[in-house]
């Protein structure tokens, strides 16, 4: 049977993301090789218990926590771009993140104001925080969504929703103490570490979630991608295609930014690499390839961050958008939108 190119990239890109966990667990401050790596985890026995602690109970989470978030922003970027036909639309346009963020500064920076900070940073109430802001403003999109028909128009409305919630966030930090401000600006940093395998199960569960109407919207995308009206000709209806993608880009970027804070330029940048690498406008192939290049980027982003051999790390959106600028810069300049959008 003939194997197609699509095919082959797409395993490749598999083979690429399995080197790059493997490589993103084995450097840090203590640099363990591979092979003791792969030993540990089939046999169960490994050379130092120490090894053991360290890939089991925090490498290896936040390795998966990579992965994760890499798939969730980079297909919610492409839903974006692709839904509202616009190359530089991300999974935060529709203001959740920003959500996100305000639920977050509720907890940190509101907390000095009024004195309940007290385990403002333990990660269950970040998390939970996060969660909450980032529902109020899905909530919010989504009535949005039932009353105008018109797509531009949402995402107008979104963008004000992000400006509306960052102009709060900024009165509260203003207000807030050195202390909280200095916490908050931590964690907009962002960071992929810090979880246990309890919040990694539970941020697999929502990703998982957000990824169903993705599965139900493949032939709809493809479809829009022609137009609106062709897309009606062929039964599809907008309405429900902008339900979908709300529910499904809220659910993982809301998540992602809630448990890992905000991280720059991957659901911008990601899809668009994809349709370079696989040379398509098919979302049946883009969705996988964007999801494995967006896991891929985000484990060497952090494999960077972690300045092997150095105890210190630096924060992830710092490394993202080192590396996701240049590539937005360098699409806007030599690439012709008008025929992908």
């Amino acid at each position: 049977m003939k194997i197609s190119r699509n095919g082959i990239l797409l395993a490749g890109a598999f083979i690429v993301l399995i080197f790059s966990l493997l490589l993103n667990v084995s450097l840090g401050s203590v640099s363990i090789p591979m092979p003791t790596i792969l030993e540990g985890l089939f046999s169960g026995s490994w050379d130092k218990n120490s090894y053991e602690q360290i890939i089991l109970n925090y490498r290896f989470p936040k390795a998966l926590v990579a992965i994760l978030a890499g798939v969730g922003l980079s297909i919610s970027g492409l839903q974006m771009q692709t839904f509202f036909r616009n190359p530089l639309a991300g999974p935060y346009v529709l203001g959740i993140s920003s959500g996100a963020g305000f639920g977050v500064a509720i907890l940190i920076l509101a907390g000095s104001i009024f004195g309940f900070a007290s385990n403002a940073m333990n990660p269950w109430a970040v998390a939970v925080a996060g969660t909450m802001g980032a529902g109020l403003i899905l909530v919010l999109v989504s009535l949005v969504a039932w009353r105008v028909k018109d797509s531009m128009t949402l995402l107008i409305v979104g963008i004000m929703f992000g400006a509306a919630v960052s102009s709060i966030i900024s009165v509260l930090a203003y207000f807030s103490g050195a202390e909280a401000l200095k916490l908050y600006t931590i964690w907009s940093m962002g960071s992929l570490g810090g979880l246990g395998w309890a919040q990694v199960t539970l941020l697999s569960v929502v990703i998982l979630l957000g990824l169903i109407p993705v599965i139900f919207s493949i032939r709809a995308f493809n479809a829009s991608l022609l137009g609106e009206s062709y897309a009606a000709s062929m039964g599809i209806s907008p309405l429900k295609l902008r339900w979908l993608m709300i529910i499904s880009t809220g659910l993982m970027s809301g998540a992602v930014t809630a448990f890992c804070g905000p991280i720059a330029f991957v659901g911008i940048a990601v899809p668009h690499v994809a349709r370079i690498i696989w040379k398509t406008a098919d979302h049946r192939i883009l969705f996988p390839a964007s999801a494995l290049c967006g896991s891929v980027l985000l484990l060497l982003c952090d494999a960077i961050g972690q300045l092997p051999g150095s105890a210190q790390s630096l924060p992830i959106n710092a490394v993202t958008s080192l590396i996701g600028a240049p590539i937005v810069i360098g699409l806007v300049l030599k690439r012709n939108f008008s025929k992908e959008f």
